[in-house]
């Protein structure tokens, strides 16, 4: 059941009358910080491999693409606050599996499942959000609500030096996170949105309107995945302490809030296709000058100017995309991109492991380096074959959390009508033909 309430003149009382669900937020993200760092350098003390580390973390991507299809069927039967408690309540348990059970199979299928319910807990959080704030402010509540999920994020990693990671204790301390995130939900009243149907889009004509935008966030889904599911083990590969670890990962996550915003505003001034270049070109230059990195300071130095490239590239590629869709188009696109996030991410924990297999710790730099190279590689070909809009042409950029489910309405409204279509043969040459629609 939905509840209205009056549109907010402002994001600061849009952003207020939404507090317990940001609150909410905040304590999730705390946890799910804590939670894969803390796995992360659980399963190197009790030597899982790299390889079988890879496949653990990647099934929180593998439940993350379940989650985010099925979730939204359940929000038109029961409501965003019964399916927000109900996700929370089996995050919780399945930290506490992890703690009862160290097996690395045991370990994958509570992955997956986590994936599910925070892919879940996304979609619900973010179609509140976008269900409550019209268009004026829309933009503004969700950079809002990226600064809680970072500081979330970025706070849940540093929450790893609290205690000892082979004790049970930071088991717990997720469970608790988790578990208190759904008490200002329960006990506020917060207005519930309500969902539409809009047109479906399969990733195959999506590529055909935006090839940079829609390959480039398979392949940035690949780069996030490695990072979040695999940048703890390579910090503890790399001799840092578990504090230390808790300091890279966090110094990570600090680099793509702090140049998030300013390479999107400077994308919209600018060719948004040379800026993405750029940006992925210092990625790759920087992996590459990581494996010449040693000790904690320039490893902590590393995350943070890695993270400002690597996790700002999501929401350029967002931009890309919707520059060239029509407004009827963008929610059926936004699903459809995520998807292709969502589909990155499955294989970058498991490409990162076997790199580290392979050449040890600087496997997970190898691997940063040549996903970078294949998005200017394939930019270039995008400024030949489809020159970038002029930037008064372009639409307006909006910061989005990586890793994340963006724009959560997007997945509640098409849910309602048809699945989203997975076609992944991506023609290189895309049929101008069979598309009217401007490139990019």
């Amino acid at each position: 059941m939905t509840a209205t309430a009056p549109t907010p003149a402002t994001a600061v009382s849009a952003a207020w009358s939404l507090w317990a669900l940001l609150l909410g937020v905040g304590l999730l993200m705390l946890g799910n910080g804590l939670q894969g760092s803390l796995l992360g350098v659980r399963a190197a003390e009790e030597a899982f491999g790299n390889s079988v580390t890879g496949v653990v973390m990647s099934a929180y991507f593998v439940g993350f693409l379940a989650g985010s299809t099925l979730t939204p069927r359940k929000l038109r039967d029961v409501g965003h606050v019964r399916v927000f408690a109900a996700l929370a309540s089996v995050t919780s348990v399945a930290i506490l599996v992890h703690a009862l059970f160290i097996d690395p199979w045991v370990w994958a299928a509570m992955r997956a499942l986590t994936g599910f319910t925070y892919a879940g807990l996304y979609v619900v959080s973010e179609s509140w959000l976008n269900g409550h704030a019209g268009n004026h402010l829309r933009g503004r509540l969700l950079a809002f609500y990226m600064v809680i999920t970072y500081l979330g994020m970025g706070g849940g990693q540093l929450m790893l030096s609290l205690a000892d990671p082979n004790e049970v204790t930071l088991f717990l301390v997720v469970s608790v996170l988790v578990s208190v995130a759904l008490v200002p939900i329960l006990l506020s009243y917060t207005p519930q949105p309500d969902t539409g149907q809009p047109e479906s889009m399969s990733l195959r004509r999506l590529y055909r309107l935006s090839p940079l935008g829609t390959l480039g966030c398979l392949l940035t889904g690949i780069a996030n995945g490695s990072v979040f599911g695999m940048g703890a083990v390579f910090a503890n590969a790399s001799g840092l302490g578990v504090k230390q670890v808790a300091v890279f990962m966090g110094a990570f996550i600090l680099g793509g809030a702090l140049l998030q915003w300013p390479l999107g505003k400077l994308s919209d001034k600018t060719d948004r296709q040379a800026v993405i270049m750029v940006v992925a070109g210092l990625a790759t230059a920087l992996a590459l000058l990581g494996l010449y990195a040693g000790g904690a300071a320039q490893l902590t130095l590393l995350g943070v100017l890695l993270g400002g490239t690597t996790l700002t590239l999501y929401s350029l590629f967002l931009a890309c995309a919707n520059d060239v869709l029509s407004p009827s188009q963008t929610v059926a696109a936004s699903s459809s991109l995520v998807l292709a996030l969502g589909i990155g991410a499955i294989l970058g924990p498991l490409s990162t492991g076997l790199l580290m297999e392979w050449l040890g710790p600087d496997g997970f730099l190898w691997d940063l380096a040549l996903i970078h190279a294949a998005i200017v590689v394939f930019g270039v070909y995008c400024l030949i074959r489809h020159p970038a809009s002029s930037a008064d042409d372009q639409g307006h950029y909006v910061a989005v959390p990586a890793g994340t489910a963006t724009l959560g309405a997007t997945w509640v409204e098409e849910a309602a009508s048809e699945p989203v279509q997975l076609e992944l043969d991506f023609d290189p040459a895309p049929d101008a033909a069979a598309e009217a629609e401007p490139q990019d």
